[in-house]
Order: C-alpha cells, then structure tokens, then sequence
C-alpha cells in the first residue's frame, strides 16, 4: 500500500505559486511514468477503444451543435461588420480561415476538455478515495499503465477527428445562414472560401489537438490520482482540473499558433 499524502485543506493554505509549481512537476513525474509504461505488456487495447467511445462518440454531439451555431453567429456578426464596406463577399473567406485555424481545434478542445477532463478527474478520484487505486498497486500493477495511459492515448486520437467535424459543422452552418440571409449560394460561398484557402490552414490546426488532447488527459488523471478527502475531494479535484485545462489549452495554442505561423511562412 502506498503513503498516504496529506489532506488537501493545507494544500489550500499554501502559496498559489508553490502549488502550481508542485502540479507542474507531479504531472511531468505522471508523464514519464506514463512513457516508460507504454512498452510493457499486456498493452491496454480494450481499455484505450472504450476510453475513445466515451470521450470521443459520446462528445459528437455536443461539438456538432456547439460549432453549427458558433458558425451562424459569426456569419451573422461579420456580415454586419463587413456590410457596411461593402466586404459582404469577405465572409466565407473569413469564417472559413477561422475554424480551420482556430475555431474548430481550440474550441473544441476547450469545451471537449472540460466535459472528459472533469470525467477523468471524478472518475480517477473516485477510485483513489476508495482504494482501488492502492488495490491495483498491491496487485503490482501500475496505475500509470491501466489508469492513465489508456485515456491519454483516447484523447490524442479522439480530438483530431472531433476537431474534423467541428470544421465541417461550423462551416455548414455559416454557409447555410449566407444562403438564407444574404442570398450568397453555397457554391459561391465555398469556391470564395477555397480562393484563399491552403492545406496547410487545415493541418496548421489539427497539428494542435493531440497536444490539447494529452494536456486534457493528463491533467484529469493527475487531479484523480492526488483526490483526497472523500466526496468532497472528488469535487474540487473536477473544478480545479477544469479550470487547469482550460488555461493550459489556452497558454499552449499561443505558443503553438506561433510555431506553426513562422512554419507556414517558410513553407
């Protein structure tokens, strides 16, 4: 049986900075482990498909509807912007470089994160505060193998095709709000769209999402594992690990968006 750690309340008397730094390090501690488990039999194949069918099938849905109508609203809105330069035929190129780049991948990721993150972190604590965790410890088995490294290896594959589909439902429906509001046929919309538009826009976003995906599983594993305190540490690891992905998917498609900028521009 492992070491039990301290309660989390003087974790919360502790200064921001240290805490932060202390996760930072937990997690990069909870990577390796991760790393050097992958190798070892027997490998988790059963577990990472059913990691994937409820982190990515079951967030269909909700990334559909949420990108259909974050595309109507754009046109909407830019169409009242460009209106009044007479840029109207600018729409389609606009929304279209948009959700490629950044809508799709990093929205979708934000709010995919916080729904299978905040899963990980309830379901990951719930077993800690139970001991399964220290059960499959005592049966010499490694947490980071059966635990962790299935939904890590789910995120990265899921959030690429998620992201797929948020760009053609986004898409969709701003073509479909053009069509209707403002009388620009879907053939015009998407042939406008294409003039401008490279490959590289869409690769430049999904190179984004296995990283999102690995932050989003690793910080959710990393708050369940470190869950203390019964019920009521369950629910302040789920708040405080959507509140960690969000910003570290935030921080990371900054410096991303960067890297893969200057690689475009020397392409």
């Amino acid at each position: 049986m492992s070491e039990r750690r301290p309660p989390l309340e003087p974790l919360l008397k502790t200064p921001p900075f240290r805490v932060f730094i202390e996760s930072i390090g937990d997690i990069g501690v909870l990577t390796i482990d991760m790393v050097k488990s992958i190798a070892r039999r027997p490998f988790e194949v059963n577990s990472t498909i059913y990691q994937i069918e409820q982190l990515g099938l079951r967030s269909v849905a909700i990334v559909a509807v949420t990108s259909m109508f974050i595309g109507m609203v754009m046109c909407v809105q830019f169409a009242y912007g460009l209106k009044r330069f007479g840029g109207i035929e600018y729409i389609p190129r606009v929304i279209v470089l948009s959700f490629l780049r950044e809508l799709g991948p990093t929205l979708t990721s934000v709010i995919v994160g916080a729904r299978i993150g905040s899963g990980m972190a309830a379901e990951v604590g719930a077993m800690n505060v139970t001991e399964q965790v220290d059960a499959i410890r005592a049966l010499g088995a490694d947490p980071a193998k059966k635990l962790v490294l299935p939904r890590v290896a789910a995120a990265i594959i899921a959030l690429p095709l998620l992201s797929v589909i948020a760009d053609v439902v986004g898409i969709l429906g701003a073509a479909f709000v053009c069509a209707i509001e403002f009388n620009m046929s879907p053939m015009f919309f998407f042939r406008n769209a294409l003039e401008v538009t490279r490959l590289w826009d869409l690769f430049a976003g999904l190179l984004k999402t296995p990283v999102f995906g690995f932050l989003i599983a690793i910080i959710g594993c990393h708050f369940g594992l470190n869950t203390r305190d019964g019920t009521q540490g369950v629910g302040q690891s789920t708040t405080r690990t959507v509140v960690h992905v969000c910003i570290s998917i935030l921080v990371a498609d900054f410096f991303l968006t960067r890297v893969l900028l200057a690689i475009g521009d020397m392409g």
